[in-house]
């Protein structure tokens, strides 16, 4: 039986942070993006899955739903899977639709003229700190941190800091 062991919103995807740091120590064999834009990309797709062959890693780009069937099937079968949204909205709707989500990093938003930094290199808006509130409100962890040696901020620290 897979195992989801760490779930993040970033929007830069599959980069440095996430190969070197965030995988590391965390006994993972998977990294799933999953985003319905990049999934329905053949090109995307391509560059991502390609991205990480000499990890030893396995990359899978599924939409959202493909996501939610995969685990609903066979629970992403042996894989011990980070997941990737490239979006809060995205993260939102695959918890919905019944990913067991137990902790959610917001890791890495681009500043856009409608956000503000709650830490470095990660800019929300006012509405995307509504939806968070929602996904706590179901028991679920939401925290704020860009590396594993950040200082780690949760969602009431971070609301403050907006």
């Amino acid at each position: 039986m897979g195992q989801i062991v760490f779930a993040r919103v970033d929007d830069r995807l599959i980069h440095g942070q996430i190969i070197t740091k965030w995988s590391k120590g965390m006994n993972t064999n998977a990294l799933f993006v999953i985003d319905n834009v990049t999934a329905m990309d053949p090109f995307l797709k391509d560059i991502y899955t390609m991205s990480t062959s000499n990890t030893g890693m396995t990359i899978k780009v599924l939409t959202i739903d493909e996501a939610v069937n995969y685990w609903d099937k066979n629970n992403f079968e042996n894989y011990k899977a980070i997941l990737i949204f490239k979006s809060i909205d995205g993260a939102k709707e695959a918890i919905d639709k019944g990913l067991p989500i137990k902790k959610l990093n917001i890791g890495g938003i681009a500043k856009t003229k409608n956000s503000k930094f709650v830490v470095p290199n990660v800019a929300v808006r006012h509405e995307d700190l509504d939806i968070l509130k929602k996904i706590e409100s179901n028991g679920i962890e939401v925290f704020f941190q860009v590396v594993p040696e950040a200082k780690l901020v949760n969602l009431k620290d971070a609301i403050k800091l907006y």
